[in-house]
């Protein structure tokens, strides 16, 4: 039953219907997302936005979870000799304090509450990557409490919206890491922390359920679809133009959420 097209997903104590084009989108967001797995970072927002937009805001970051521990198994397999071990310890204590606190945050949030907060996060990440795209040549500080600040930013985000990309990158792109080493430390550092938040979905936040769960074993094909063409692809996409689509379509998502 429960895979009949046109599945209904709970959100909170309502049940919405999905229609065709909505699980075509979601479909699409989830090979994004493997995509994104893959090493092609910028992209993460739009899956957010585009999930949020069919199942909903809040229910839509339980949907996404096993989605983004299906791709990080995914990259930590085939990037397993690049992680720099010393590096994530740096960022992983704080980004669990994140999670924790972003848990609490995001508890008893109303969902227009919750939808706004998104948005505002989307909107942020956005101006933060054009803000870091302006000023490659910037020097940015690597002290203890710079990790401190980008993980407990991401670690709240990741928990809210699943939107810690923006300041793990900007951590890493201070690191100075080689592409094999940013993607492979990248993906251990995720599936820790996204296996640790699984927890707060199931008994605090009630937003992975077993209907939630039957949705992705539907998507997570197109993830591990997504996650080898994005390794084909990986080394010949134009990244300027690229990176300027990417912020342009993912502004205009978070609009599409906040005015929805």
């Amino acid at each position: 039953m429960a895979w009949v097209l046109g599945y209904i997903c709970p959100s909170n104590e309502t049940m919405m219907e999905i229609s065709l084009l909505g699980w075509l989108s979601a479909g699409v967001a989830a090979g994004i997302l493997g995509i994104s797995k893959s090493g092609l970072k910028g992209i993460g927002i739009i899956i957010v936005t585009t999930l949020a937009i069919v199942f909903g805001s809040k229910a839509s970051t339980g949907i996404l979870l096993p989605l983004l521990i299906v791709g990080d198994i995914m990259a930590v397999i085939f990037y397993r000799r690049h992680v720099q071990i010393s590096l994530l310890l740096k960022l992983l204590p704080w980004m669990m304090a994140g999670v924790v606190i972003g848990a609490l945050l995001g508890k008893d949030m109303p969902e227009r509450l919750f939808k706004q907060g998104m948005a505002g996060i989307i909107l942020l990440s956005v101006g933060m990557m054009y803000w870091w795209e302006r000023r490659k040549q910037m020097v940015i500080p690597d002290h203890w409490w710079f990790a401190g600040i980008m993980g407990l930013m991401a670690g709240i985000t990741t928990m809210i919206g699943n939107l810690a990309g923006a300041f793990a990158n900007i951590f890493f792109l201070a690191m100075r890491l080689p592409k094999n080493q940013f993607i492979g430390t990248a993906a251990w550092l995720f599936f820790i922390v996204n296996l640790f938040k699984v927890p707060f979905h199931i008994w605090s936040w009630g937003t992975i359920t077993y209907a939630t769960l039957l949705i992705d074993l539907r998507l997570a094909i197109c993830t591990i679809l997504g996650f080898f063409i994005g390794v084909k692809i990986i080394a010949k996409i134009n990244n300027e133009i690229y990176r300027k689509m990417i912020l342009v379509l993912t502004a205009l998502g978070a609009f599409l959420i906040l005015f929805r």
